[in-house]
């Protein structure tokens, strides 16, 4: 026959519409052409294609070879279609057998010698395949990353000449397992042990797991601030297989590797400071990925946080409430999950202490003020880190607790969340919170009169609700006491500290 259909997918942003690759072959001049919106690697690929064909002992057909790539309004780019367009041309030329081909899928980009080389995205792509009930044939790099999956249908191959007796009933390749697949290690490199002193800002991180809370710390240079937030992954519940397979695929089309060592591990993303907006919420011309989404189901660490830009800082206030972002292009139009945790890290002042007397407090006003009022009320704790006391270097470090025993106390009061409302007390919605975390008449006066006074907003009203919902979990408690409402209200140092000093520039 003279037209053969093989079936691929694209790369659109988390996921991985089908494109049929129909291959015809005609009599007149010899010509190879690719339509249906190829992009400039895509059109490249019938040079890569002719030549793999030659090299590997096939008939390149001197006729007129036209490819199209369904549908025609599917933007397609990249060297994955380098296979399906080559197994086109074999069945279509009779020099592959073509019966079985329409319950397989291919992706992979070829070398001039025939060889397989790896591609993007390969988690999306096993994932459609796998829905739509067809066997995926994939280059064996991406056929490692795409076996942490549940029994996916994978055919792994390292030359296009392996497929010729596979199709021809000679000698069928099995589906890939590879011997090396260990389950995901749960060592934790880093311990809260190692964390000298402290106990307020642990508990602040310890509340700040327990609930999915974001985080500030605020206190002077060296006081742990870094290391305290670089174990909060450690004390993290893992991640449910859903999740898992969520943050694999975001990491498969950023190019991140997944083996042992990341599957089921909950990402830390730490950017430097001199990020652009466009590298944390996501972009380019074909959108992609950002440190938000990057660190989706897990933490975003922002440490010196006023030497940010302020407007970079301001574009991740929608992904804090929503959980995802939307790039828009002109032809394109991305939508990716960013549920991450903030934790943060900042100086009180721009010389790093409070009273040092080298800052004014006009000059540390205008330092505090590079973040805006908005950002930091999505931020539910802010807590101070004061310095280490005399004496804390002589006392036995072994009475520190470890970050297992941590982690279990968080799990534990994540189930509560989970049995009770399926989610964290942080991602709680309005009418949640109203079935949820209930005050007695006398301590919803109480919150009400120290949200006036404190001048806090509506959404700082609901965060401390949270708070206290996770302070009460912690302790087992059906019901907010109001020994939990007080607690949750002293998670608020940025107030102070901004009062304070807008107080002394009024004297």
């Amino acid at each position: 026959m003279s037209l053969a259909c093989v079936y691929s997918r694209a790369r659109l942003g988390l996921s991985s519409p089908l494109v049929t690759v129909e291959v015809h072959i005609s009599n007149g001049l010899p010509a190879f052409s690719i339509v249906g919106l190829p992009e400039t690697s895509v059109k490249e690929s019938k040079d890569r294609v002719r030549s793999a064909l030659i090299n590997c002992g096939y008939e390149f057909p001197a006729k007129r070879i036209t490819v199209n790539l369904a549908p025609a309004d599917l933007p397609k780019e990249g060297g994955r279609f380098d296979l399906p367009i080559a197994m086109g041309i074999l069945a279509a030329s009779n020099q592959l057998p073509d019966h079985d081909l329409s319950e397989y899928e291919f992706a992979g980009e070829l070398a001039l010698s025939g060889e397989l080389r790896a591609i993007i995205g390969e988690i999306p792509l096993t994932l459609a395949c796998q829905h739509a009930g067809r066997t995926l044939v994939l280059p064996r790099k991406n056929a490692e990353k795409a076996q942490w999956l549940e029994a996916p249908k994978v055919i792994a191959i390292d030359h296009l000449q392996q497929l010729f007796p596979h199709f021809a009933r000679q000698s069928p390749l099995p589906f890939f397992t590879s011997q090396d697949k260990q389950p995901p290690s749960r060592q934790v490199p880093l311990d809260m042990k190692d964390v000298i002193g402290q106990p307020l800002a642990k508990r602040a991180l310890e509340i700040a797991a327990s609930g999915g809370h974001n985080l500030l710390f605020v206190g002077p240079p060296g006081t742990g601030k870094t290391m305290l937030a670089s174990r909060l992954p450690g004390i993290l519940p893992q991640m449910s297989r859903d999740e898992a397979i969520e943050s694999a695929a975001i990491q498969s089309i950023s190019q991140h590797d997944i083996d042992s060592t990341t599957w089921g591990i909950r990402p830390f993303r730490s950017p430097h400071h001199t990020a652009t907006a466009a590298a944390l919420i996501g972009g380019g011309s074909y959108p992609q990925p950002g440190e938000v989404s990057l660190a989706h189901n897990g933490v975003l660490f922002l440490d010196e946080l006023p030497e940010f830009d302020r407007k970079v800082l301001d574009v991740m206030r929608e992904p804090m409430e929503s959980g995802e972002v939307t790039i828009s292009r002109a032809n394109h139009k991305q939508t990716f999950p960013a549920q991450f945790q903030l934790v943060a890290a900042m100086n009180p002042s721009p010389t790093g202490f409070y009273n040092d007397k080298r800052s004014t407090p006009e000059q540390t006003l205008r330092y505090l003020n590079r973040l805006s009022g908005p950002f930091l009320d999505r931020i539910d704790i802010q807590i101070e880190v004061a310095r280490l006391p005399r004496g804390i270097w002589s006392d036995n470090q072994q009475h520190e607790e470890n970050s297992e025993a941590v982690r279990e106390r968080v799990m534990y009061c994540r189930a509560i969340q989970l049995t009770r409302q399926g989610k964290a007390n942080a991602l709680l919605s309005s009418s949640e919170l109203r079935e949820h975390c209930t005050l007695s008449p006398e301590d919803n006066e109480f919150l009400e009169l120290a949200v006036e006074k404190l001048g806090l907003s509506t959404r700082a009203h609901h965060k401390i609700l949270k708070i206290a919902r996770t302070l009460a979990d912690m302790d087992n408690s059906e019901a907010i006491a109001h020994s939990h409402l007080i607690e949750a209200l002293s998670y608020r140092a940025m107030d102070r500290i901004l009062r304070h000093l807008t107080d002394a520039l009024a004297i």
